[in-house]
C-alpha cells in the first residue's frame, strides 16, 4: 500500500509539472503575504488516474483538472474548472465524467454542471434500515437444487469461494446542473436551484461461475421487499431548490468559514409514471475551525437527509441529494463519501444523519515547478444511522409465506430484530496540495462495529471529503 501511495504521489508530481500558465515566464512572478505565488490566467493540471479504494480495488485511467484564476486577485480562489476523467477500476467499476464549476458565466454567481457514465459489475447493497438488516461475512446463498428455484435455499460457509451476496450490476446516467446567485441583503447568502436527471439499470451479477449463487437483491425481489416495478431500475428527474449560505476562503482547501446548504429536490415520475414521486430534504453544515492560524484546522460536517412526502424507489433513495457534489459517488451512507471504514452503501433508509470530523494539519509548504504546493495530514472520526426507515415493517415480515426449510434463513438474512444506533469509524490520511484547489488525497480508516466490515479501508484519490 505505500509503494502505490508514493508511486500515485510521484505521478501526480511529474504530470503536474506540465502544467502551463498562460502568462508565460516572461512576466514577473507576485506573491501574496503568505509568500505563495499569485497564480493567473490558466492551468493546465493533466494527471494518469492511479488510485485505490478498498471497496472498489485499484483505479487507473486519465484525468485532466482545467483552472482559470482570472487575474488572481481572488487566488486561491479560481473563477473556474473543469475536469475530465476516464478511469476504472479491477473490481468491475468505471467510470466516465466531466464537471465543471463556473464562476463568472454568470457575474457573482457559480454554475455547476456533472455529466457522468457510471458502470459498478458488484454494486454493494446490503439491505434496508442499518442494523435491521444481518451481515454475514464469507458465505454465499444458494438453492438446495440449483435447477429449481422454488426448491429450498441455504447458506453454504465457503471461504474458497468469492461471495456475490451483497452485489449486483448497475449502470448509471447521471446529468446534474445547478446555480446559486447572491440574495443581496445578506453578505454570503444565495438562493440556489437545479436539475437532475438519473437513468439506472440494474441487473443481476454477470460473471461466469456464479450461477448457483442467490444475492441478497434477488431475495429482496423474491420477498417483495423490491417491488417488481423498481427491480430493474429507472429514471428520476428531481427539481431542486435551495438556499446557501457560505463564507468558505476556499473551496477545495479551506481553513476557515461555514458552508451551509438546504435543498429540497423534488422528483415528479414523469419518464416511467410508476407512481414513484416524491419530496426529499437535505440539510447540509459544514464548519471550519481555525486552531492555529491556516496551519491547524478543525472541520466537521454535519448532515441530514429525509424524504418528506411520497413514494421513493429503492433505487434512488441512498442518492446525496446537494446542490454541487465534492465527490464522484454521490451515495449515502457508507464508503468514501460519507462514512470511511464501513462498508459501502451499506446504511439505506428513507431518513438518514452523519457527522464527519477531522483535524487538519498543513505540514509543510514549498514552491516546486512553478507552483505552491503543501503537504498535510488529518486525523478523522466518522458516524451516522438510518433516522427514517424504509419498508421496515415489510422487511420485519418478509419471510412470511415462504416454504418452513426456508423461512428461518431468509429470515436471518433480512432482519435482524436489532434497532438502529451509529455506525462508527476512526482513521487518518495524507494530503498533497496544489495551489490550494488540486488535492491528492490517501485515506485509512477501521468501522468501529463488524457489523459495518472488517479490517482497515484504504482510500486514494482526489479531493477531502469535504
Amino acid at each position: 500500500m505505500k509503494k502505490i501511495l508514493f508511486f500515485f504521489i510521484a505521478l501526480s508530481l511529474l504530470t503536474v509539472s506540465y502544467a502551463q500558465n498562460r502568462e508565460g515566464k516572461k512576466k514577473e512572478k507576485k506573491y501574496n503575504e503568505k509568500g505563495e505565488i499569485i497564480k493567473t490566467g490558466w492551468v493546465f493540471g493533466p494527471l494518469p488516474v492511479v488510485g485505490f479504494d478498498s471497496d472498489l480495488g485499484f483505479q487507473y485511467g486519465i484525468t485532466t483538472d482545467i483552472f482559470n484564476y482570472g487575474n488572481g486577485k481572488n487566488y486561491p480562489k479560481y473563477d473556474f474548472k473543469m475536469n475530465f476523467e476516464a478511469s476504472t477500476y479491477t473490481k468491475g467499476s468505471s467510470i466516465l465524467r466531466f464537471y465543471g464549476d463556473f464562476g463568472n458565466v454568470i457575474p457573482k454567481s457559480k454554475l455547476f454542471l456533472d455529466v457522468a457514465y457510471l458502470t459498478d459489475k458488484k454494486y454493494e447493497f446490503y439491505g434496508f434500515n442499518g442494523y435491521a438488516a444481518p451481515f454475514i461475512d464469507n458465505a454465499y446463498l444458494s438453492y438446495v437444487n440449483p435447477l429449481d428455484q422454488d426448491s429450498p435455499v441455504q447458506i453454504v460457509d465457503d471461504p474458497s469461494v468469492s461471495s456475490f451476496l451483497y452485489n449486483f450490476y448497475r449502470r448509471q446516467i447521471r446529468v446534474v446542473t445547478g446555480f446559486r446567485y447572491p440574495i443581496g441583503f445578506v453578505d454570503n447568502l444565495y438562493y440556489a436551484a437545479g436539475i437532475a436527471f438519473y437513468n439506472i439499470k440494474i441487473d443481476t451479477v454477470r460473471l461466469d461461475g456464479i450461477e448457483n449463487q442467490i444475492s441478497l437483491y434477488e431475495l429482496y425481489c423474491k420477498t417483495g421487499l423490491i417491488k417488481d416495478n423498481e427491480k430493474d431500475g429507472g429514471s428520476v428527474t428531481q427539481l431542486r431548490l435551495g438556499l446557501i449560505y457560505d463564507t468558505r476562503d476556499n473551496e477545495s482547501d479551506p481553513a476557515k468559514g461555514l458552508y451551509v446548504e438546504g435543498t429540497l429536490a423534488a422528483a415528479p415520475d414523469i419518464i416511467d409514471k410508476e407512481n414513484y414521486s416524491y419530496l426529499t430534504l437535505t440539510m447540509i453544515l459544514q464548519h471550519y475551525v481555525p486552531v492555529y492560524n491556516d496551519h491547524l484546522t478543525f472541520a466537521y460536517r454535519l448532515g441530514v437527509q429525509s424524504v418528506l412526502a411520497g413514494n421513493i424507489p429503492f433505487y434512488a433513495v441512498s442518492n446525496l441529494n446537494t446542490m454541487f457534489y465534492k465527490k464522484m459517488i454521490t451515495e449515502v451512507l457508507g464508503g468514501i463519501t460519507s462514512i470511511r471504514g464501513i462498508n459501502r452503501n451499506s446504511v439505506i433508509g428513507a431518513g438518514v444523519g452523519w457527522l464527519n470530523t477531522e483535524l487538519r494539519y498543513r505540514a509543510l509548504r514549498f514552491k516546486f515547478i512553478n507552483q505552491n504546493w503543501i503537504i498535510g495530514c488529518n486525523l478523522l472520526f466518522d458516524a451516522g444511522m438510518v433516522i427514517k426507515d424504509y419498508r421496515l415493517h415489510e422487511q420485519e415480515n418478509a419471510f412470511v409465506g415462504l416454504d418452513e426449510n426456508s423461512s428461518e434463513i431468509v429470515e436471518n438474512l433480512l432482519y435482524t430484530g436489532e434497532r438502529e444506533s451509529l455506525h462508527t469509524s476512526m482513521g487518518a490520511g495524507l494530503k498533497v496540495i496544489m495551489n490550494r484547489s488540486f488535492v491528492v488525497s490517501a485515506e485509512c480508516a477501521h468501522a468501529l462495529n463488524e457489523h459495518d466490515g472488517n479490517g482497515l479501508k484504504f482510500y486514494i484519490g482526489f479531493n477531502y471529503i469535504f
